[in-house]
């Protein structure tokens, strides 16, 4: 009896799978959805105007207050509108008196204010920003659908001398 098993493991052996019929094999390729994760695109830049001045030597027109009954083409300074301005008062010396209340006493002779100044460096810097992670999210699509595992390059901000 055990000799039969023998027999029969020894058949099952050597016969293999070929008692068991062939199957046809159907290949069919077809295109797969890869699903891609989408990275944060970037907040938006927020830009601030600043405020530019015009100086000029220009003199400034003082003009007479408007009075009903009588039409001057003179008038005394305290009949002006601004009679605080002296005679001769000029465009640059209006802006050098505005500088000197907002800076404390100092001059600093600029187109723009030193508050507008600042206002220009912060949206250079958001700029750079903006600019620097946009970058990001083109490498980032590079390196998704690059074939062959090859890195994508970015953005690169470079100073000119």
């Amino acid at each position: 009896m055990i000799q039969k098993a023998y027999i029969i493991s020894a058949l099952i052996l050597i016969s293999g799978c070929s008692l068991i019929p062939e199957r046809q094999i159907d290949i069919v390729s077809k295109p797969i959805q890869i699903d891609i994760m989408q990275p944060d695109l970037p907040r938006a830049v927020q830009l601030t105007a600043p405020k530019w001045y015009v100086v000029s030597e220009a003199r400034i027109a003082n003009l007479c207050k408007k009075v009903e009954d009588k039409r001057p083409k003179t008038c005394e300074l305290s009949e002006r509108e601004n009679p605080e301005w002296p005679e001769g008062y000029t465009y640059l010396d209006r802006f050098l008196d505005e500088m000197k209340e907002q800076n404390n006493g100092d001059i600093v002779f600029v187109a723009t204010s030193v508050g507008d100044y600042k206002v220009m460096a912060e949206d250079m810097q958001e700029l750079k920003r903006y600019i620097k992670q946009l970058g990001e999210v083109v490498v980032y699509y590079r390196n998704v659908t690059m074939p062959d595992g090859e890195k994508g390059m970015g953005v690169a901000i470079e100073k000119k001398d």
